[in-house]
């Protein structure tokens, strides 16, 4: 296909997948003349990945065409290819380790891990992990209750979550079609489940308060 064609099929302007072609983050066409390239399906399939990332996940590019470079390292298993995808995408900021609500949320984070049977996780390879620990301190610090009596519901609702999600993953046909699912449905997903929790919150306040 001329570019024209990938853009209106990708829908990602020309201009944009110059950018990219420059970037190095598409790969070159299949020169057909002096000044003219053709492309493919795997085009096509590059360009939804980047998109995924850059415009769904607002990853910097520098750190898109590093998720790329791994997306495509047969060397690495697929799991660990998933991982890096789901890894370059933003995370709020770790905790503060010098604070004593910190050690507090960390020791509960710790413990709830060890229940739900989550094991080989840090922060460093896992920035999730920082930002629960984050979470959990802010809690300490305003006095909700959010220790191992209080934590595992979550923990076993993101578990079922996990397998919902990666059920689609899975029934994208190719490696990268998959890390394109991981990264939309990461971002995508995220406010469905917020939007249904509150939602949710709204039924419960009604059947435990309502006044009808």
């Amino acid at each position: 296909m001329q570019l024209a064609e990938l853009s209106e099929r990708s829908g990602v302007s020309t201009s944009t997948i110059k950018y990219y072609l420059r970037e190095g983050l598409l790969q070159p066409g299949h020169r057909v003349t002096a000044t003219q390239a053709a492309y493919d399906e795997e085009h096509l399939r590059r360009l939804r990945l980047v998109r995924a990332l850059i415009q769904i996940g607002k990853v910097p590019v520098t750190v898109a065409r590093e998720v790329i470079a791994a997306a495509e390292d047969t060397s690495l298993d697929h799991h660990m290819r998933l991982g890096a995808a789901a890894r370059a995408l933003p995370h709020a900021p770790g905790p503060a380790e010098d604070d004593e609500a910190t050690g507090i949320a960390r020791r509960s984070v710790d413990a709830l891990l060890e229940q739900l049977g989550w094991r080989g996780m840090d922060d460093e390879l896992f920035p999730a992990l920082g930002t629960l620990v984050a979470s959990v301190a802010a809690l300490v610090r305003l006095g909700y209750p959010c220790d191992t009596a209080r934590l595992p519901p979550y923990g076993r609702i993101a578990a079922e979550l996990a397998v919902a999600d990666l059920d689609v993953v899975e029934e994208q046909p190719t490696a990268a079609g998959q890390i394109e699912a991981a990264v939309a449905l990461t971002v995508l997903y995220e406010p469905v489940l917020l939007s249904l929790r509150r939602l949710a919150h709204v039924q419960e306040s009604a059947r435990r308060f309502g006044g009808c």
